[in-house]
């Protein structure tokens, strides 16, 4: 997968992430009802996709860090898809919410956020396509990189190219949580505004089946990019 094709792709799962209410919208919807205020909808909303970009930010900033670490990253492209689709496997096996979750106040909504991505593996699915970006420099990146080996030795290189994976890895998360906010609002603000709870009732249906299938899926399409 080319660089455009792996961004596509972190944009879209940010998207299905915003959809799916595991990630927090029916709270928002909630909030503003009580409220009785369409702008309580989006205040709930804010707190959440902190929380999301600090769960992606956890599990991505360590793997783009072992990735320059690591003399290869192709080993660590594998362990890490391969963990992505075990979880999945795990997912469509065990498919209860961990009841710690439940006892989460609302009212700590970044927190509850971050949570509840995290127990869901949500940032988890991101990191074959985060390798996979740090892994495709540009042509001009390599020569770039003999000219700082000839001027700056190789520790001024490898301290570079750590920043720079870094960087991507915030960028992936940022995005992504980006995606998952404006889709999330999108949602929550339909239900609230137009469809009301009555859609809920009638159009619910349960994601976990399709939340481990995708990381599984992930998994796989990161141990195809790996070899």
């Amino acid at each position: 997968m080319n660089a455009t094709a792996l961004w596509l792709t972190i944009i879209a799962l940010g998207v299905y992430h915003g959809l799916n209410p595991a990630m927090g919208w029916p709270l928002a919807v909630a909030n503003g009802m009580a409220a009785r205020r369409g702008g309580a909808v989006f205040a709930t909303l804010l707190p959440l996709g902190g929380g999301h970009f600090a769960a992606m930010a956890v599990v991505l900033l360590p793997f783009a860090w072992l990735g320059w670490y690591a003399q290869s990253s192709r080993a660590i492209r594998l362990v890490a898809a391969a963990l992505v689709l075990l979880f999945g496997v795990y997912k469509l096996i065990a498919r209860r919410h961990p009841r710690a979750l439940a006892r989460i106040r609302p009212a700590q909504l970044a927190w509850w956020s971050f949570l509840m991505a995290t127990a869901h593996g949500a940032g988890l699915m991101l990191v074959p396509f985060m390798l996979g970006l740090c892994a495709t420099a540009p042509p001009g990146a390599q020569a770039s990189g003999i000219a700082r080996t000839r001027d700056l030795g190789h520790t001024a290189v490898m301290n570079y190219l750590a920043q720079s994976d870094l960087a991507t890895a915030a960028v992936v998360a940022a995005a992504h949580s980006l995606a998952m906010l404006l889709a999330g609002a999108a949602m929550a603000w339909a239900v609230y505004r137009y469809l009301g709870l009555r859609f809920l009732r009638r159009a619910w249906f349960n994601l976990d089946s399709i939340w481990g299938a995708s990381l599984v899926i992930a998994g796989a399409a990161g141990i195809g990019m790996a070899l």
